[in-house]
């Protein structure tokens, strides 16, 4: 038998035998979107006794905190652009912004379970784009997790680098607190 032979025939052994780690193979699929569009339109999205009144991040911590009456009850690991350092400047930078923000919306996500849109650009981060001719770009949310780690078993690994375009991503189970905390309108401030 030739080595080819024997290494394919090891291979296809060693992924029959369930001794390949789940973790290593990256899940593809998509999240199902009824039961989160179903809790938006009636407003099962929020729970008034959980509010939280204002969201920090900070960047050098990489940490999410969440408080209600000025006490923070809430803490989360986050991941952030690629390129973490500094404001963001353009779109395409990959960098997550540093300011002062506010929720916009909620929106179910085939891709990443659950986003929440942040009110950037703002009135600043449209003047000093256009002060360098470059547009500030859009879009940044705070997300869950791709499909593959719906389960949360990849979140050490996930959590431990920063690897969006910009937004803020956190685990699906800490998404599940912020989600039903939150309503459009909740401050959000980003620190360097």
């Amino acid at each position: 038998m030739s080595i080819v032979r024997f290494s394919i025939s090891f291979l296809v052994l060693i992924l029959l035998s369930g001794c390949f780690d789940d973790a290593l193979v990256f899940k593809r699929g998509k999240y199902p979107l009824g039961e989160c569009k179903k809790e938006l339109k009636v407003g099962r999205d929020f729970s008034i006794s959980k509010k939280i009144d204002k969201i920090v991040v900070s960047k050098s911590k990489r940490m999410m905190y969440l408080y209600r009456g000025g006490k923070k009850v809430h803490s989360f690991r986050v991941s952030l652009g690629k390129n973490p350092k500094g404001h963001k400047i353009k779109r395409g930078d990959r960098r997550t912004p540093v300011g002062s923000y506010s929720i916009t919306r909620k929106s179910c996500n085939p891709k990443y379970y659950r986003m929440i849109y942040l009110s950037y650009p703002n009135k600043r981060d449209r003047d000093m784009a256009k002060r360098r001719g470059v547009s500030p770009g859009g879009g940044i949310t705070i997300h869950a997790q791709p499909f593959w780690n719906a389960d949360g078993k990849g979140d050490d690994y996930t959590l431990k680098k920063n690897w969006t375009n910009g937004c803020i991503a956190i685990s699906n189970s800490s998404m599940d607190i912020l989600w039903y905390t939150l309503k459009v309108g909740t401050p959000i401030e980003i620190l360097k």
